[in-house]
């Protein structure tokens, strides 16, 4: 196995279909707290399709799962936006999350070479290669200022597909973020692309943060001194 990354692109991917329901969401004193805490990142392994699957899948794999992402932030459009910090008079700031200008989730391609689905599984330890399956380690939450709120890393090995996505954890919780892997699941599949339909409950975006329904709530500042 070595540990070599190639990436063959990346791309910008946003809603197909952008809602107009809510435009601004303000972060509140639970999700502030999370500013200076890593991105959270969860992954998907699967086996290589199999050369009939993948000519149901037109033009490719790849550019499927852009479509039905895609399609997927039409529903979780907030992880398209971007973070704004505005700074007051009194030597604080607030921050919320521009829904407005949608600048889209970052979309990678990349190929490990020689790398097998079982140099992944069959370690005790997970292998120091699946680091490098993942967007932005190691960046802070505050730095979505400049930064995408939702990374998506697409990369093909030997025999198997890797989904490495990295979230913004001031805008999502866990339970969030597998809400969003749930529907993007369902519609990649071609299953509904309500995610009610699905079972998951209508998607809310980290319970502090007051995304739900269209509803957000008053900004709150903190103290940089």
């Amino acid at each position: 196995m070595t540990n070599d990354i190639r990436f063959i692109s990346t791309t910008t991917v946003r809603p197909t279909s952008p809602s107009e329901s809510t435009r601004r969401i303000e972060l509140t004193p639970w999700d502030l707290q999370l500013l200076l805490v890593d991105h959270i990142q969860k992954g998907l392994l699967f086996l290589k399709p199999t050369p009939s699957q993948e000519n149901k899948l037109k033009p490719s794999l790849i550019d499927h799962l852009k479509t039905s992402l895609s399609r997927t932030l039409d529903i979780f459009y907030p992880l398209a936006g971007r973070l704004v910090m505005v700074e007051n008079d009194d030597k604080k700031a607030s921050f919320f999350v521009d829904c407005k200008n949608l600048n889209g989730a970052q979309f990678v391609h990349a190929v490990a070479d020689g790398v097998t689905v079982a140099d992944i599984l069959d370690p005790f330890y997970i292998p120091d290669i699946v680091n490098s399956f993942f967007l932005m380690n190691r960046v802070l939450n505050c730095e979505g200022v400049s930064k995408p709120l939702l990374a998506v890393q697409v990369t093909e090995l030997v025999d198997g597909i890797f989904i490495g996505c990295t979230l913004n954890h001031t805008v999502a919780d866990g339970t969030s973020f597998w809400r969003f892997f749930n529907t993007w699941s369902g519609i990649s599949r071609g299953t509904e692309s309500d995610p009610t339909s699905l079972g998951l409950g209508p998607p809310i975006i980290e319970s502090g943060s007051g995304f739900l329904d269209g509803i957000y709530r008053s900004p709150h500042s903190i103290s940089f001194q």
